[in-house]
């Protein structure tokens, strides 16, 4: 099924975004986010030379998709250098189980049913193993730290946006690219108010590349098609293939053991967001 190909696309992307998050960390995180969302929205400009009416979106459609892309990964880039990474990763990858939790709340005609309770309850025990044996982890793991509370709120954000927009009117997947670049230019704005000026090396430049047209660039627009010709439900239990690929990848990078806390997080994450896509 295309949208399924779509939608491993995306994962395949996403896997590799808490990794770079992490190798840039030394970047203020509003510069990090302007440039990677400005690389990303370039992909969109053959779209838009096309046909010029694929930017024509409404004001809501426009504030959704900006509170979406640039929430989102403002949040995830502050989680990932003020909580461990490994676990702040997990935390904030509940976003699949979110989607199935909160569709009753934003969509019409689905309901919440009691399997779906439980596969919350799962889900989030799973995130509470993973913050409190942070401290257990590798060197330098700290335990709580407040960074797990952006790392939550980043996952209510991109589910959040994810379903609010089956809400809207429908838009061109080229619209995607103007969310991009709104959001990279506000956040941009943001450093130059708020941040202090950081030099940037030729490697700072290359991983920023990578990641804006990737996880923060191509990503986008695949996730986006894939939601448009699929049945959410498949593309949702396959999203849960993006936790264990990006953890995998991030522990490995840095080279961190696996850990029981680490573990049984996972696995009770994943458990619990194939559970929650149980509609019958």
């Amino acid at each position: 099924m295309p949208a399924n190909f779509y939608a491993l696309g995306a994962i395949a992307l996403w896997i590799t975004l808490a990794t770079l998050g992490v190798s840039l960390k030394h970047i203020p995180p509003f510069l990090l986010t302007g440039i990677a969302l400005l690389m990303g929205s370039l992909l969109a400009v053959p779209f838009v030379l096309k046909d010029r009416r694929a930017w024509k979106i409404s004001p809501n459609t426009l504030a959704l998709g900006v509170c979406g892309l640039f929430g989102y990964h403002f949040l995830l880039f502050i989680a990932l250098r003020h909580a461990p990474p490994v676990e702040a990763n997990l935390v904030n990858y509940l976003w699949p189980l979110l989607m199935v939790v909160l569709a009753p709340l934003l969509l019409v005609g689905i309901r919440l049913r009691a399997l779906h309770v439980v596969a919350a309850l799962l889900g989030f025990a799973g995130a509470a193993i993973a913050i409190l044996g942070a401290g257990n982890g590798a060197a330098g793991s700290g335990g709580w730290s407040w960074g797990f509370v952006p790392a939550l709120a980043s996952a209510f954000i991109w589910a959040s946006y994810s379903l609010l927009t089956q809400r809207v009117k429908p838009f061109p997947t080229a619209a995607i690219g103007l969310f991009g670049l709104v959001s990279g230019l506000l956040s941009l704005l943001c450093h130059w108010a708020l941040e202090p000026q950081a030099v940037l090396s030729g490697r700072d430049w290359l991983l920023l590349a990578v990641m804006g047209l990737g996880p923060l660039g191509a990503a986008f627009f695949l996730w986006d098609r894939a939601l448009k010709l699929g049945d959410a439900r498949q593309i949702g239990i396959l999203s849960y293939l993006t936790p264990l690929g990006s953890t995998a990848l991030l522990m490995g990078v840095s080279g961190r053991p696996l850990s029981w806390s680490i573990g049984l997080a996972a696995a009770m994450i994943l458990g619990a967001a194939v559970l929650g896509t149980r509609t019958r």
